[in-house]
């Protein structure tokens, strides 16, 4: 766990890490696989990447995925691809073919699941679909990506990607499975604000279940898992993630 002051002093650091981290990874293995989230949170933290650090990052060595998208066009405001790439993406040298946002032109969401899917099979070819860094934010209500309490994508064992209806707007959504977040090398959340502070205090609660709170059920197989967290979101939490009572 790793707790900051304020949004922007979150977000520095995190995009100072990813630097080092996506650095190190290509060092080693010679690509990196980066998975993206969506939302309010990430949105200066990606701005801050571009602005201080884009220069820093060896992009064409770079393939970004998404781990969740709002099923709309590309150029609505409410998808995810298109924060990222206004805030990030459009904002350094990154190939084009490197990007790989999910797919939202199907008039079939269930196709477009699938499709995204048999894009991250062909990615690993006949290797573990282990993404290298995986960022996720947090609701309120302890979603992640688009896996929210109480719904059948969070029962999913088998599938990587999945349609799901959910309680938020708009309603129709594509998101990675657990079974697929938890196969990452490292898992990063990233999250700020009171109103996130009893979710992220439910997610660290030993006990939790994900069906209440999504975010409890991440838990990497074999990678890490960091929280990074500013001072207002790390609220009801103790000073070694140990969740104080209620």
């Amino acid at each position: 766990m790793r707790v900051l002051s304020d949004l922007e002093a979150l977000s520095l650091a995190v995009a100072e890490m990813l630097v080092g981290r996506i650095s190190a990874t290509v060092g080693r293995q010679g690509r990196c696989a980066l998975v993206l989230t969506g939302g309010r949170t990430p949105r200066r933290m990606y701005e801050i990447w571009a602005e201080r650090f884009g220069a820093s990052v060896p992009w064409r060595q770079v393939d970004v995925f998404w781990g969740d998208e709002r099923y709309v066009p590309p150029d609505d405001p409410q998808s995810n691809y298109r924060l990222a790439r206004a805030a990030l993406l459009d904002r350094v040298p990154i190939p084009p073919a490197n990007v790989r946002p999910m797919p939202t032109h199907h008039a079939g969401i269930v196709v477009a699941a699938r499709e995204y899917e048999d894009l991250i099979r062909g990615y690993f070819k006949d290797r573990p679909p282990r993404f290298d860094i995986l960022l996720l934010g947090l609701g309120a209500d302890g979603h992640v990506a688009s896996l929210f309490p109480g719904q059948p994508a969070l029962r999913e064992r088998d599938r990587w990607v999945v349609a799901a209806t959910v309680p938020a707007d708009p309603p129709r959504r594509l998101t990675m499975t657990l079974p697929l977040i938890n196969r990452a090398r490292a898992v990063i959340f990233l999250v700020a604000g009171p109103a996130k502070a009893a979710a992220v205090r439910r997610a660290m609660t030993p006990g939790t279940a994900a069906d209440e709170v999504p975010a409890a059920g991440v838990a990497p197989e074999s990678g890490s898992l960091t929280w990074w967290l500013d001072a207002a979101a790390a609220g009801e939490i103790g000073e070694y993630g140990v969740a104080r009572s209620k």
